[in-house]
């Protein structure tokens, strides 16, 4: 049975501020974008990917601390439940109340089935995240040949700026945590330590070369 769901804004999942991904949904051709524009010319972000697993195993990803740590971010709270609160952050380091931390807030749910979301916070680094938390993220999970299919959603693009922006942002950054997603089911949760280790690797090469 499907049920529409939306991650942008989450959550984007999940927010994905800052990072050497892709730049393009088009970089990911597993995932299936079924974007489109409202008559009104607001435009909804919808991306779906079929992960291998059980639905009861992928909502846990999304609804519990360690699901969500598993493939979302290193650092990470899940209170989950109606009004809930889902906290994260890229930063290992971070702490719980940490003024750039991701804050999602959970304003409805179907078990297994449907998690909708709205940011009401998000790192300072995030292009237009003065408009970010007019955006409600849906997150929808169904049976689908060879596991379950995620479908993010995100409702309230308005044209023109810095909507467009935001919209780009996500655009990529969703495609990426979905794809990201399914790598955790398929290898293994994400080893975060290992990420900051290649991440500093880069940033040091970057700097090498930049004074050269």
């Amino acid at each position: 049975m499907k049920v529409g769901r939306i991650l942008a804004g989450a959550a984007a999942l999940a927010l994905l501020a800052g990072g050497a991904w892709a730049q393009s949904v088009k970089d990911y051709p597993e995932v299936a974008d079924g974007s489109f524009t409202e008559a009104n010319g607001n435009h909804v972000l919808k991306l779906s990917l079929v992960i291998p697993a059980e639905r009861k195993a992928v909502w846990a990803r999304f609804t519990t601390t360690e699901g969500y740590k598993a493939w979302a971010t290193p650092m990470a709270k899940v209170d989950f439940g109606l009004n809930g609160l889902i906290e994260a952050s890229y930063d290992a380091k971070a702490k719980l109340g940490d003024a750039d931390n991701i804050r999602n807030r959970i304003i409805a749910y179907i078990p297994e089935q449907m998690l909708v979301q709205k940011n009401e916070n998000a790192p300072a680094s995030l292009p237009g995240r003065e408009k970010f938390g007019e955006i409600v993220t849906v997150i929808e999970l169904e049976d689908a040949p060879g596991g379950t299919r995620v479908t993010i959603s995100g409702v309230g693009y308005r044209p023109g700026e810095p909507y467009d922006t935001l919209l780009k942002h996500f655009t990529w950054g969703n495609a990426y945590s979905l794809m990201v997603l399914k790598t955790s089911f398929v290898k293994g949760p994400i080893d975060w330590k290992a990420v900051e280790a290649r991440q500093q690797a880069q940033a040091a090469a970057a700097k090498v070369q930049g004074t050269k």
